[in-house]
């Protein structure tokens, strides 16, 4: 939709061939299936806040820095995650969080890029702060619900072209966790079930894959998948916290630009027209 003369509102772009799209499709009806048939204890009150604040805030940043057109389809896979994830009991801080990860996409950048996963930023800032949780166990034990996760993660990350960091990320973890479960003599009933978790899934193939936040080449993104299996398992078993691979995507996430620089290789870009790929202008702070 081109821009209307006389106006400095946005127009709204939208293209069919953007594997954001399919990313939207996928974790909305992840959302709904899980309220309707999983009982996930998010309300919908906290649904419409994240959502509605997630855009609203793309929309007034959009304006702000200047760009011609609002692209709504970040923010929505930003507030899809943090709705399948999140669990709080204060509208406030669900707002804040969408607040918080969507401002990070505009505010922390480097050379197009975004530094952190927004999602994964806002989740670790209201858990450091002890505002809300993530309850892995609300997917519960069914197989065919993860596999049903995995294959439509699959479709997203391979349309983005990042299926190779999902995949190095998931043999890595799942190799260290069965290593060390072997090392100490556990059954390997354990480490499978630390493998049975919607949260991890959601985690590799819709947060570690994000094409803006992860390294330009393949070589890079393997190394960096492997630099964050290995914090993962560091922060669980050595540090003892959960959410681990959370963490353990905060905690390398600055590594990334080094990467680039070491390993170099081109620039993933959107297809199409999209605020995404456009440079913030000079009065936005870059990383």
């Amino acid at each position: 939709m081109e821009q209307i003369q006389g106006t400095s509102q946005p127009s709204v772009v939208i293209n069919w061939r953007d594997p954001r799209l399919y990313q939207i499709v996928t974790l909305g009806t992840l959302l709904t299936y899980g309220l309707l048939w999983l009982k996930f204890e998010v309300s919908f009150p906290q649904i419409a806040v994240t959502i509605g604040t997630a855009l609203l805030a793309q929309y007034a940043a959009t304006g702000l820095v200047g760009l011609a057109s609002f692209d709504p389809k970040s923010a929505l896979i930003s507030s899809l995650s943090l709705c399948l994830l999140l669990r709080t009991n204060d509208l406030t801080v669900s707002a804040a969080a969408a607040l918080l990860a969507i401002s990070s996409k505009f505010l922390l950048r480097r050379r197009h890029k975004h530094l952190f996963n927004p999602t994964t930023l806002a989740l670790a800032v209201v858990l450091a702060t002890g505002f809300g949780w993530i309850s892995p166990g609300q997917w519960g034990q069914v197989a065919w619900f993860g596999f049903f996760i995995a294959c439509l993660g699959s479709l997203v990350v391979t349309r983005a072209a990042r299926a190779d960091v999902t995949l190095a990320f998931l043999v890595c973890y799942v190799a260290f966790l069965v290593a060390r479960a072997l090392w100490i003599g556990d059954p390997l009933t354990i480490p499978l079930h630390q493998l049975e978790s919607g949260a991890l899934l959601i985690f590799a193939f819709f947060m570690i894959s994000d094409p803006k936040t992860t390294p330009d080449s393949r070589p890079g993104r393997i190394t960096y998948a492997l630099c964050v299996a290995l914090t993962a398992c560091y922060v669980q078993f050595g540090l003892f916290r959960p959410n681990a691979p959370l963490w353990g995507l905060i905690l390398c996430a600055p590594l990334v630009p080094l990467i680039d620089a070491w390993l170099p290789g081109p620039r993933y870009e959107w297809p199409g027209p999209s605020p995404d790929n456009r440079p913030p202008p000079p009065h936005c702070f870059r990383c």
